[in-house]
């Protein structure tokens, strides 16, 4: 990447200096130092058996950025240090380096006393490793031994906190070493065997001071150094992609550290507010959070932008005459807080709708297709609201088409940031044209009959997405037949699963979500208890005599159609029965999402449907109409008679349809007639009007003008109820007025 100097190391040796100097500082929002012990003794082990211990990731240090991200020393440096270097990736490392080599007043991290850690100089010279690095509590024989050089010497064990006062400390220990032995071995009240002994270890001073020389200037630690004139911006970005020890880092506590100079205190503001987002995880819901509030803010989520969140924090943007300038979004506390309340809004009503059993059908967080949907889902829902959008009904149906064909195209399993601010933008368009729908949504239109629903099991995405869609229809309980307790409901198996393992070539496919339906424990066991459909479903209809059609219904409501039920009511239930009920419940499933997810009709409002139904009636004989009063006027009507730009649209809604339904035969739409389907109804006034085509309509409809201002009232009362404005009296008495006109003109 730019900005990045050459990858380096740094001896051991030069690094113990830096470290005494206070050279590294740690930002507020990393974890604390949090290694236990033995974490601490393995990397000493790794470092004396001359192992890689991984690459640090540092940022050189300035005082903007150290005092930007609220930078601390290392644990237990208690000194002035001169911070040169912010530690990004490594904090862990260098703080178990810094508490073995030093000397520190601290008690270990977590711990009720101090720990210091020793090499035993006979086990290393030995290569017996794992018995040649150990660490100690402080007690008082451990003091003892910490205070008593002899006694150290006597056993053979070397204190680590020594390497922090270098060469000449660590060879004045060893020399000293060296004479005890060799005084030892002069003593003459020794036994030949105490001597021979005793001989063996005159040289481990010499070889453990070789050791140590070549690690002090031969064991190197690698580093990235990022130029300190790269953006905090950007920094964030690079941090939340890094691991240390399998744990991601939190883009919440870093921006947790840089607002609190600003008497933002983010995690208590979230402690406060996080019971009442109860869908997900709390660790990511903290995150969506500032996602929805930055999407809202400027469009973008990524954690770069997130940055931009932070009071006072410029932006650089691009104007239309390629300049840039530098703006800032949030100027102080009280914005940064109306800002971050109105996204708790926004993502606490996103949360409500998707719960919802009437609209989207998640009642628990078990059967969230995704929670990293949840930002866009909520940031485009609050757009909506605020933006006060007249044709609401028509751009909360498309606000669901996307949901779903985001599901089920798997759309949000990866790069989710970048994703959910191009459908931000792609679905603020949606709403304005008709045409410009996104890719996921013309993807799923056009696919959505090869998905392979037999291989969805539990917790995957599409299989919560099967499930919540049985909510939406109404499942009924099984038992009384009424609407059940949505929190009592969990997936059971239809056909048992007990059954299933036992039947060769069924085996794991029997817990496919073509075999599970929303049930509550209590009925699962009253009235499937483990037994086969044929015995259970035959008991239902038995028990309920007279009551088929609605044992039907109940069973309808779970997606499982009538022939599925014949179906399951074989006698001798085989293999070949399971597999024809799952073709037959896919089929059905997939007609559901058909019928109720991708059809472009509008459930309209009781007192509109009459007029709705009115209003296709007069398109479709102005349709016919103008197709057989041109057919033989031209040898292409279309071509020759349609002015330009109608023809451009009409194209280009026809090329729209057919991305979504690519099975359909293109040669259908060279028909005139067929056209004619893809006018709007100005277009229909513009074409009949037009000098080259009014002869031939002139004597049905008098005078363009009177035609002109039926097609307006007409217009006004069609785009009304499309876009579920409020329709006024004045606007439907005209409307009405021009329906009957245009039925008494064209019969």
């Amino acid at each position: 990447m730019k900005n990045v100097e050459t990858p380096d190391k740094i001896s051991l040796t030069n690094l113990i200096t830096e470290l005494k100097k206070g050279n590294y500082v740690i930002p507020d929002f990393q974890r604390e130092f949090e290694w236990e012990p033995w974490d601490v003794r393995d990397l000493i082990k790794s470092i004396f058996m001359d192992y890689y211990i991984g690459t640090l990731l540092l940022w050189k240090a300035s005082k903007e950025n150290v005092k930007a991200l609220s930078c601390t020393p290392l644990y237990a440096f208690e000194e002035t240090g001169k911070p040169q270097h912010i530690v990004l990736d490594g904090q862990q490392r260098l703080s178990a380096i810094h508490y073995a080599f030093f000397n520190h007043t601290k008690n270990y991290p977590g711990r009720k006393s101090k720990f210091y850690f020793f090499v035993n100089i006979h086990q290393l010279l030995h290569e017996n490793y794992d018995d040649a690095f150990t660490y100690l509590a402080e007690t008082k024989p451990v003091r003892l031994l910490l205070d008593d050089v002899k006694l150290q010497y006597e056993k053979h064990i070397f204190p680590l906190n020594l390497m922090e006062n270098g060469a000449w400390k660590i060879t004045t220990w060893i020399n000293g070493y060296n004479e005890y032995w060799s005084s030892r071995s002069t003593l003459t009240e020794l036994e030949d065997q105490e001597k021979e002994k005793i001989s063996t270890y005159l040289g481990h001073g010499d070889s453990f001071s070789t050791i140590l020389e070549e690690l002090f200037n031969q064991y190197f630690i690698s580093y990235i150094e990022l130029d300190r004139e790269i953006s905090v911006a950007k920094v964030c970005d690079i941090f939340t992609n890094i691991n240390s020890k399998g744990i991601a880092l939190n883009i919440f506590d870093l921006l947790n550290a840089m607002l609190r100079p600003y008497e933002i205190f983010l995690k208590e503001m979230w402690n406060k507010e996080s019971n009442s987002l109860n869908i997900t995880e709390s660790n990511k819901m903290k995150i969506y959070l500032l996602q929805v509030m930055s999407i809202l803010e400027q469009n973008y989520c990524s954690p770069k932008y997130l940055y931009y969140l932070v009071p006072n924090a410029k932006k650089t943007i691009k104007k239309d005459d390629n300049t840039t300038e530098d703006i800032v979004l949030i100027r102080n506390k009280e914005e940064f807080e109306t800002k971050w309340y109105e996204a708790l809004k926004a993502l606490r009503n996103a949360i409500q709708k998707l719960k919802n059993p009437r609209d989207f059908g998640v009642i628990n967080s078990n059967f969230l297709p995704y929670a990293s949907i949840i930002p866009i889902f909520a940031s485009i829902f609050h757009y909506v609201d605020s933006a006060k959008l007249i044709n609401r009904l028509d751009v909360k149906e498309k606000i669901k088409k996307w949901y779903w064909a985001s599901v089920f195209t798997n759309k949000y399993s990866s790069s989710v940031e970048s994703t959910a601010a191009k459908d931000f933008q792609d679905l603020k368009k949606w709403f304005e044209d008709d045409n410009l729908q996104p890719e996921a949504v013309v993807q799923f239109f056009s696919d959505y009959k090869n998905l392979a629903l037999e291989n969805e099991k539990k917790n995957s995405a599409i299989y919560n997405a099967i499930f919540d869609m049985m909510i939406l229809m109404g499942a009924k309980d099984w038992d009384s037949f009424d609407l059940p307790e949505y929190s009592e409901l969990d997936d059971h198996h239809i056909v048992p699963q007990s059954w299933g393992k036992a039947i060769d070539g069924v085996g794991d496919k029997i817990n496919t979500i073509l075999n599970r339906t929303p049930l509550s424990l209590e009925t699962n066991r009253t009235i499937i208890h483990n037994q086969l459909p044929n015995v259970y479903l035959k008991k239902m209809f038995d028990d309920n005599s007279g009551k088929s059609e609605e044992v039907y219904k109940v069973l309808e409501s779970h997606l499982i159609s009538r022939k599925a039920v014949e179906i399951l009511l074989r006698l001798d239930f085989k293999k070949e029965d399971y597999f024809d009920f799952i073709f037959e419940r896919k089929k059905t499933i997939l007609d559901t999402i058909k019928s109720k997810i991708i059809s472009e009709e509008i459930d309209l409002p009781a007192n509109l449907k009459v007029l709705n139904e009115n209003l296709e009636y007069v398109e479709i004989s102005l349709r016919n109409l103008i197709a057989e009063s041109l057919k033989d006027k031209a040898h292409d009507p279309f071509k020759e008679l349609v002015t330009s730009d109608i023809q451009d649209k009409v194209n280009l809604r026809i090329e729209q349809y057919l991305k979504k339904y690519p099975h359909e035969d293109y040669e259908q739409f060279k028909d005139f007639r067929k056209k004619l389907d893809y006018f709007d109804l100005q277009e229909y006034s513009k074409l009949i009007t037009t000098n080259n085509v009014w002869p031939h309509f002139e004597s049905k409809f008098k005078t363009k003008q009177l035609l002109q201002e039926r097609f307006s009232k007409l217009g006004e009362l069609r785009n009304s109820i499309r876009h579920i404005r409020m329709v006024n009296d004045v606007t439907r008495l005209d409307g009405e007025a021009s329906i009957t006109w245009f039925n008494s003109v064209i019969k």
